[in-house]
């Protein structure tokens, strides 16, 4: 007879959104497996028809859960998304998970100072801003209990080579999640952010030199090694429990101690 999971039941009753999901390697994902194991009944976002394909294989493993097509720069449809999770769940929202980030290509490629205003202004709309616009839409769903978690790394407090915008983009997003703690905290809901460590992504694949920071990660690290998705959902797992209901506004370094050690 197979063992429950320790968290079996922990989260049971609670319904969750993730918003982020790319495939089976993607954090999102792994969040996702953890709070389904917990209990949580989960829905998912997906950009486009070739976000839906992908992102449908994906959470087919869960079984026949909601797919809710859902673009962060698209207001409309993110009202949409409320409405109909609103009549789905008949308005209550425990638990968000925003973990979506975007740069251009050519301002990840090229070196930050040669970061156009277009590329800019896209990195932070998708990466920062979009959280700002989701925990406002959902605020009345997640008032009483509810809780956010974003997602982002250190390059927002170093400069990390090759990280270039995005690293500006992630100070952004850390930021938001205090303010917005603030604000959400007279309704009962705690904001957070996880700063995941190198993990071999979809997205961390469009980083320049990645093969050399999961290297220097791994070597430089007190654990010595990169983290596993799965310790990353396990951080996220506590912060949508009720097990860190005093814990609001603050950045979560899930990165095997990376972020202590001098550069």
């Amino acid at each position: 007879m197979a063992e429950s999971s320790p968290m079996a039941g922990l989260l049971a009753g609670k319904k969750g959104l993730i918003v982020g999901v790319a495939n089976k390697n993607s954090i999102a994902w792994a969040c996702a497996k953890a709070l389904h194991a917990a209990g949580m009944e989960l829905a998912f976002t997906y950009q486009g028809e070739i976000m839906r394909d992908r992102c449908a294989r994906t959470v087919s493993e869960l079984g026949d859960v909601p797919l809710f097509e859902m673009d962060v720069t698209n207001d409309g449809q993110i009202q949409a998304l409320h409405d109909a999770l609103h009549q789905r769940w008949g308005g209550k929202l425990d638990f968000l998970l925003h973990s979506v980030a975007y740069a251009p290509s050519t301002a990840m490629n090229n070196a930050f100072i040669q970061t156009q205003r277009a590329d800019f202004s896209i990195a932070m709309d998708i990466s920062a801003y979009s959280l700002v616009a989701l925990t406002r839409q959902f605020m009345p769903m997640l008032a009483g209990g509810g809780s956010v978690v974003t997602m982002t790394y250190y390059g927002s407090q170093k400069a990390v080579p090759g990280y270039n915008v995005m690293g500006v983009a992630k100070a952004a997003l850390e930021a938001c999640t205090r303010y917005l703690a603030v604000d959400a905290g007279e309704h009962g809901v705690r904001i957070n952010a996880v700063s995941a460590g190198a993990v071999n992504t979809l997205a961390a694949r469009g980083v320049a030199h990645f093969r050399d920071l999961m290297k220097i990660t791994a070597e430089r690290s007190p654990l010595k090694r990169v983290i596993e998705p799965e310790e990353v959902a396990n951080a996220t797992l506590f912060l949508a429990s009720d097990l860190s209901t005093g814990i609001t506004g603050e950045t979560m370094y899930v990165d095997a101690g990376f972020n202590i050690t001098a550069g």
